[in-house]
């Protein structure tokens, strides 16, 4: 879910909650809040925090509610992981740290401390080495399949032979989802569940039957929905996400405000290229 500011720059709590209603009245059985899309390197740990129970308090009980937990300093992924579970989240989303680029045995000893301090929550791991510097390996992942809060995988490599390669080394004990919208049926049908779809601001209730489909066999229904949606998945990553799903969804009459720098807001032509996608997604 994308993080709303005001016109100061501040975030805007009451949008937030407005917003998270729409997307689980439109598709999605959960939202991830101050993740890649809700710009969390440029959110205060106060401001998520704020941001979680406002989100929270929109949607009660509807769906589940992850928080986006991680960090390159393992001591502060093993604090917000904590303050998540304290705060009532469903479970975390914990990217691969970023930057430092860590050997696969750094990765490890990171995601057991994150797990071991909040034994309770179901977590996620988060794999997308373009903005980390470095990759999960399907190896180092099934070895942390012996903590039981280990349940689910973000797949955003860009490739479905990582989801083949943690269906063989995992099976049915990891909830592998696509981390990219362009790639969700292929990941689908390769052993993916689901997704976590920046999409889905704009067409959440496509994207939920286009899964639904698959996973009901109903193969022809899953790829024309998947053809439909794929001009809308490249446009909204034209650029460094999520500036174009923010000016798509200020198009849609949604204040959401412009992203936080070093981002900067969409220009002509990327909220041309939206108009566009948008206009034919949405015949009149």
């Amino acid at each position: 879910m994308v993080t709303p500011f005001d016109a100061a720059g501040a975030v805007d709590l009451e949008q937030a909650g407005r917003l998270a209603d729409h997307l689980v009245c439109h598709g999605s059985d959960g939202l991830v809040i101050c993740g890649t899309t809700g710009e969390s390197p440029t959110l205060s740990w106060q401001e998520q925090k704020d941001l979680f129970l406002a989100v929270k308090q929109a949607v009660g009980e509807r769906a589940r509610l992850l928080a986006g937990s991680g960090s390159n300093c393992t001591a502060e992924a093993v604090e917000a992981t904590r303050e998540a579970a304290a705060l009532g989240a469903d479970g975390a989303l914990v990217v691969v740290p970023y930057y430092n680029k860590p050997p696969q045995e750094g990765l490890e000893a990171h995601f057991r401390a994150v797990a071991s301090a909040a034994p309770e929550l179901p977590l996620m791991l988060y794999n997308i080495p373009g903005r980390t510097g470095c990759s999960l390996a399907p190896e180092t992942t099934a070895t942390l399949l012996d903590r039981p809060n280990v349940v689910a995988y973000k797949a955003a490599s860009g490739t479905t032979e990582e989801v083949s390669q943690l269906r063989l080394l995992c099976g049915d004990r990891l909830a592998i989802y696509s981390g990219d919208d362009a790639l969700t049926l292929p990941m689908l049908a390769v052993g993916a569940v689901g997704v976590v779809s920046v999409a889905s601001h704009l067409a959440g209730p496509e994207i939920s039957a286009m899964v639904r489909a698959f996973l009901d066999g109903d193969l022809a229904t899953a790829l024309q929905l998947h053809e439909r949606l794929l001009p809308l998945c490249r446009a909204l990553f034209c650029t460094t996400n999520p500036i174009a799903v923010k000016a798509a969804l200020e198009l849609e009459g949604w204040c959401v405000g412009a992203p936080r720098l070093p981002l900067v807001a969409a220009d002509a032509a990327v909220k041309q290229r939206l108009h566009s996608v948008l206009a034919a997604l949405r015949p009149t």
